[in-house]
């Protein structure tokens, strides 16, 4: 059966996503506005500004009908800002977004946008995945149900709670969908 998955285009890398996802078979959802989230198998929070990203959720009312879906078990995946938006903890910055995934992360942890680079490592048990960082943040602890899933350069950027996957990396501007399949998997 097809999988529809909402993909939150307030702001940020969410055209990337739906690509991505649409290659290996899935059908995306343009989620802007309360009416787009019915019906969804999961929901992906794209890289950009989490600060903006926050402030829109709200103004358009998609936050806490966001918030109480995954809090009811629908699959979400967050990248870079997603991941922030995700977290219940933000090391450097006292503003708290959705926070309901127990991940404490240091946003820009690698630095502003000329500290970008990009790595192959280990993800979920899958080798050689590219892994573009930018602007990115690193997850600084974990709570005990949280699997670390990829390490680079021995800090956390990708992990896993119940149904939410985060990374700090953007497999989304990728050839490689391993990560998004890892992602469908989890419905």
């Amino acid at each position: 059966m097809t999988k529809r998955i909402g993909i939150c285009a307030v702001q940020g890398a969410f055209a990337e996503h739906c690509a991505a996802l649409e290659r290996i078979g899935a059908v995306t959802v343009i989620i802007r506005g309360k009416e787009e989230l019915r019906g969804l198998d999961a929901l992906v929070l794209p890289g950009g500004e989490s600060t903006a990203q926050g402030l829109l959720l709200r103004a358009l009312g998609l936050f806490e009908p966001m918030r109480k879906m995954i809090k009811e078990g629908l699959p979400a995946y967050g990248t870079c800002a997603g991941m922030i938006l995700l977290a219940k903890d933000i090391e450097n910055d006292s503003r708290r977004h959705l926070a309901i995934m127990d991940i404490k992360v240091r946003r820009n942890g690698y630095g502003r946008q000329l500290s970008s680079f990009n790595v192959r490592g280990t993800f979920a048990g899958l080798d050689d995945v590219e892994m573009p960082f930018i602007r990115a943040p690193y997850i600084s602890g974990t709570g005990s149900g949280v699997e670390v899933l990829a390490e680079t350069d021995g800090l956390a950027t990708a992990a896993r709670e119940n149904n939410m996957l985060v990374t700090a990396f953007h497999p989304e501007v990728t050839d490689d969908t391993r990560v998004h399949e890892y992602f469908l998997s989890m419905i």
